[in-house]
């Protein structure tokens, strides 16, 4: 696993990470001990970065995440674990962008997690206006200073909000959704992250599955999937789901990219290694609900760079055929 630099931390982590938005029951059931056995081969396999937050599975996914940190000495130290705050059920919106809220919030990750400090922790794409007016960043420089979080960024739907926490100067991180059908980043934000050296965290690099090149239009997901319930933004940004995507469409456009596919690689690992092919980036964060997906999302690491041809053709396919039909803040 090649390492990157994490921006302003001195951390350098594994370019593949892993996400757990799963572990949290979001993307169907996943049973507790499939969760940690998924941890640990992400672990083995040189995973340093696990992204999770407080609402993933109302504390969940940070619960399992702690639990394997005390079962497994040699992650300590090791595994760079980036929470978020910001969409937790209580006391809800508006109620968490309070300093008492998110004082609470960030005491109750730490608790779960099992740690005195937590190594990031990241708004949870709150609303724009909240973000702007930037008091939560204060609030943040307070946990800061009493050693509950070493360092705090956002995680965003749109470019105008990751611009304006870049210029902000003290976040750390940006999470933004970025993969060959949401390519918008690599002109409006990967030059000033690199000038202001903030780090960039990569969610949603196979769009929910699509790039992973198995789902077809006939593909059933459970009643408990984001991927059922979300699919046009029922309860959340629609962003957030198939990157925003008529699941119909996102299909059809996951297939007509097959042929670019190398001999010998899968989909996912075109879909991954494509992002991976920029340098902004510092870290993906492909989810995984069992030890034989979260091996398979580390293959990408490994393969060469692609070509310039073939970039040359994924951004004008980008251009042709995908833009027109995003939906979301964007």
């Amino acid at each position: 696993m090649h390492t990157r630099p994490f921006g302003p931390t001195g951390r350098s982590i594994g370019e593949i990470g892993l996400g757990t938005w799963q572990l949290g029951g979001d993307w169907g059931d996943v049973s507790e001990a499939a969760a940690l056995a998924t941890l640990r081969a992400a672990f083995d396999g040189g995973v340093t970065f696990f992204d999770t937050a407080d609402v993933y599975g109302a504390g969940r996914s940070e619960t399992i995440i702690g639990r394997f940190l005390r079962e497994t000495p040699a992650a300590r130290g090791k595994i760079f674990v980036a929470t978020k705050l910001g969409r937790f059920s209580t006391p809800g919106w508006p109620g968490n962008f309070t300093r008492d809220a998110v004082r609470s919030h960030t005491e109750a990750s730490l608790r779960r997690l099992g740690v005195d400090t937590l190594d990031l922790t990241q708004t949870h794409c709150i609303p724009p206006d909240v973000l702007q007016r930037g008091e939560v960043f204060g609030w943040l420089d307070e946990l800061k200073r009493e050693g509950k979080i070493r360092h705090y960024g956002a995680s965003v739907e749109a470019m105008d909000e990751a611009r304006f926490c870049v210029e902000h100067g003290g976040c750390a991180s940006l999470q933004i959704i970025f993969n060959i059908f949401r390519q918008k980043p690599i002109h409006s934000l990967f030059a000033a992250a690199r000038a202001k050296n903030v780090a960039l965290i990569v969610r949603l690099p196979l769009a929910s599955g699509l790039l992973g090149g198995k789902i077809t239009s006939q593909t059933k997901f459970p009643a408990s999937d984001h991927r059922a319930y979300n699919r046009d933004g029922q309860c959340f940004n629609v962003g957030e789901t198939f990157a925003g995507l008529p699941f119909e469409k996102g299909v059809e456009l996951a297939d007509a990219l097959k042929p670019l596919v190398p001999a010998g690689w899968t989909m996912a690992d075109l879909a991954l290694r494509w992002c991976l092919d920029f340098d902004a980036v510092s870290v993906l964060i492909p989810g995984a609900k069992s030890p034989e997906q979260a091996r398979a999302n580390l293959r990408a690491a490994a393969l060469p760079p692609l070509g310039a041809e073939t970039h040359v053709k994924l951004a004008a396919f980008y251009e042709r055929a995908v833009a027109a039909h995003i939906r979301g803040p964007y």
